[in-house]
């Protein structure tokens, strides 16, 4: 049945309106909720209808079939006009003066709401919670795709319904609705600093090469008496190999290395000896005498037979077993 202008479907109220901001009329608080303003002959023709309270309503912008929920604060507009919030314009892409089709419904309580800001800030709040179930109570329902507006601390913040259960459209008055954040918009994922590839040029990096480290050579140090008395016995030195040598040269244009190998090889090899002299310099540099490997066993022998102590004189072993 139709009546002056308005649609009745049983318990159903339809009727369409032009539409204006809430700037239009000294009523600030409308832009911090989401309750419309509609004319006196409206609250005439619900209250002739079996309809749920709290009001709710759905607005639809029929050119482009964009539909979003509202509820009413006051029946005072002009008839034939409504005034909403500015922000709710913006979500039904609706201008001052356009078209919007009203009709009442009747929506579940919502259990569950997602929610994404538009920025990082209000992520930064103290308390983003505690300041949205603030603001939630200026709202009577939520309706997924849309973009509410929160203010705090003279600042606005933007925040899409990205999803609402149990349905599209829910109602948030007197229940416990459990709520969810998505990433704001405009975050951005922190850059990995990844270390700059090596120029390639036509000549390569010269290869450094490790000098061979000199070979450990044991019992290679002098000699010491437990009582401490000087040595009677000198032992020949260690043999050490040519190429470790050091060369110094003497007063007769001769190395100290080549004085080292000749004493080296009056020393039998695989012999164990406690201490040499190998690596001292020679007091006086002489030249070889010869025969002076058969002096020193001569000399070796007389020293052993005196009955005198003598350190480091036991058996011997080698090294080779």
């Amino acid at each position: 049945m139709f009546f002056d202008g308005y649609h009745y479907h049983g318990t159903t109220f339809e009727q369409s309106y032009c539409c204006y901001p809430a700037s239009f009329i000294d009523k600030p608080q409308i832009e911090s909720g989401d309750k419309i303003i509609m004319p006196p002959s409206a609250l005439d023709r619900l209250a002739s209808l079996h309809i749920d309270y709290p009001m709710l309503f759905e607005l639809r912008n029929a050119g482009i079939e964009r539909v979003s929920h509202c509820g009413v604060l006051e029946f005072i507009a002009e008839e034939g006009m409504i005034y909403m919030p500015y922000w709710m314009m913006q979500n039904l892409l609706l201008q001052e003066g356009d078209i919007v089709r009203v009709r009442n419904v009747t929506l579940p309580k919502g259990t569950y709401v997602k929610l994404q800001p538009h920025t990082q800030d209000f992520l930064e709040i103290s308390n983003p919670k505690a300041i949205l179930e603030t603001a939630l109570r200026n709202y009577s329902c939520l309706t997924t795709g849309d973009s509410i507006m929160v203010p705090y601390n003279n600042k606005k913040y933007f925040i899409d319904i990205v999803e609402t259960k149990p349905a599209n459209g829910i109602s948030i008055i007197e229940t416990d609705c459990e709520v969810d954040f998505a990433t704001p918009l405009d975050y951005k994922e922190p850059e990995r600093h990844t270390a700059p590839a090596a120029a390639k040029g036509p000549a390569k990096a010269e290869e450094v090469v490790d000098e061979p480290e000199p070979k450990f050579n044991p019992f290679t140090g002098s000699g010491r008496r437990l009582d401490g008395r000087p040595l009677a016995y000198e032992p020949p030195p260690a043999s050490i190999p040519k190429d470790k040598q050091p060369v110094v040269a003497n007063g007769n244009g001769q190395s100290s290395a080549a004085s080292s190998s000749e004493k080296a090889a009056r020393q039998a090899q695989g012999k164990l000896v406690f201490g040499s002299n190998a690596n001292r310099a020679p007091k006086e540099a002489t030249p070889p005498k010869v025969g002076a490997g058969k002096e020193t066993k001569q000399e070796e022998q007389e020293k052993k037979e005196e009955p005198k102590f003598q350190a480091f004189t036991g058996k011997k072993y080698s090294l080779r077993g």
